[in-house]
């Protein structure tokens, strides 16, 4: 027979954030991916881009992204709201990635300091990755 704690006597704790941040980030995902799949679409019809193009850019809306494409005119989406959404799905992306790796190396980890190293590791990992695309995003 299996107890239950009702929810008034469980508590918020870390765990409980981190399951709603792994939900919460996956649906920030698709909104990002919604608002470059409209920008993409607007472009293509006023650019008569291709499919791939249109794709290219609704997955990473940066216009150095889709520079070497047969696009005639790429200064109107080069302003600082497509930046703004690139830098967004970027940094959720790779958060959401690294606490899926954390979560998959707890069940294989059994020591207490092997967990930390890879935490460790992990948050090294996000922030250099997350300064990385910052910088390629803001600075190309």
């Amino acid at each position: 027979m299996k107890r239950t704690l009702p929810i008034s006597k469980r508590g918020l704790n870390f765990e409980t954030i981190m399951w709603f941040f792994t939900r919460l980030s996956a649906l920030a995902m698709y909104g990002f991916i919604i608002i470059g799949m409209i920008g993409a679409l607007v472009m293509g019809a006023r650019m008569n881009m291709n499919f791939a193009d249109v794709m290219r850019w609704a997955f990473m809306s940066n216009s150095t992204h889709v520079q070497s494409t047969n696009i005639p005119d790429i200064a109107p989406w080069a302003n600082a709201f497509w930046r703004l959404v690139a830098s967004g799905f970027l940094l959720v992306a790779s958060a959401h990635g690294v606490h899926g790796l954390v979560v998959i190396a707890d069940d294989y980890l059994v020591k207490p300091l092997q967990r930390n190293v890879v935490r460790l590791l992990s948050i090294v990992m996000l922030v250099s990755i997350g300064l990385i695309g910052l910088y390629v995003i803001w600075t190309a």
